[in-house]
């Protein structure tokens, strides 16, 4: 079977290009690993049309359902490789293999680590990188988040449902990449220390955490370290077709076109500035769009 569009990743922007190309009639496939992608994590969204509030992952899981009851096939999968055949192309993934006239790339990003020493060690034993998904472990604790974006503070103030005190750990002065809203909720909850222009250098303890070592030379007792210092685009497949990247996003036209014929992106991993839920939507619709324009005059 050959598909009109394939389309890498089960975040918004995949899922929301899978609404429209079912909508433009497209034999379309979906594949990820997981539904959902970083915003599956998110413990709050405030800012999506038509929901005053709701979690990442129940957003996300609409979305699923939503293009799931539109007969698109969904795959839950781990692409591993893609090849251009003539005109088409071709997508390895862990359990087989599938040809689609266009791709559309929503691979989104993946969280950055620290590269500490004992980092590996201690995933799980107390260093953590999802508070929507371990918030509840740590119930009367003292945990500290590392990061000074939209994604730390909220992971702080999810904490403060849960753990006794919660330390906010941020390299630089003051925070200049977070929503003035979460500067506000963190300033204002008496469970949150910010401490400014630190840096944690030492992950300290026997088999689980028990203190982090700043580098200022402090050391704190913590329970847990939630690391929210962004994340990486995942860009590794569409470069085995020749993508091209600008700096480390894939770079897309207004059309949400690469420089590769037949090949779109849309998301996290474009190289447009904002990202949010709500672009990510918006991209993968153009990208349908553009697939769809594509497919029609061939």
């Amino acid at each position: 079977m050959t598909y009109d569009v394939i389309i890498i990743g089960a975040g918004p922007a995949g899922f929301s290009a899978a609404v429209y190309c079912s909508r433009y009639k497209l034999k379309t496939l979906v594949i990820g690993e997981l539904p959902g992608g970083l915003a599956g994590e998110a413990s709050e969204v405030w800012n999506f049309p038509s929901y005053e509030k709701i979690s990442g992952f129940e957003l996300v899981n609409k979305m699923f359902n939503q293009v799931k009851n539109l007969g698109v096939e969904i795959k839950m999968e781990i692409a591993e490789d893609i090849v251009k055949e003539k005109k088409n192309f071709k997508v390895v993934t862990n359990k087989g293999e599938y040809i689609g006239k266009k791709i559309i790339f929503a691979t989104g990003s993946k969280r950055k680590k620290l590269g500490l020493a004992r980092e590996e060690e201690l995933t799980g034993k107390g260093v953590a990188y999802c508070a929507t998904c371990d918030a509840g472990f740590y119930q009367d604790k003292i945990v500290g988040v590392i990061g000074g974006g939209n994604s730390a503070l909220s992971a702080a103030v999810l904490l403060t449902k849960y753990a006794e005190k919660v330390y906010v750990f941020y390299r630089k002065g003051s925070f200049c990449k977070a929503e003035p809203s979460w500067i506000e909720d963190v300033k204002k909850n008496e469970k949150i220390e910010v401490i400014f222009s630190v840096n944690v250098v030492k992950l300290l303890g026997k088999e689980n955490l028990e203190k982090v070592e700043l580098d200022n030379g402090k050391k704190i007792k913590l329970d847990g370290l939630f690391i929210e210092v962004g994340s990486i685009p995942q860009t590794k497949l569409a470069e085995k077709i020749g993508v091209k990247l600008d700096c480390e996003n894939i770079e897309v036209d207004k059309e949400m076109k690469t420089n590769v014929d037949g090949v779109f992106a849309a998301g996290d991993v474009t190289n447009n500035p904002l990202k949010q839920i709500i672009t990510a939507c918006g991209e993968g619709a153009v990208a349908a769009y553009s697939a769809y324009g594509e497919i029609s005059k061939e």
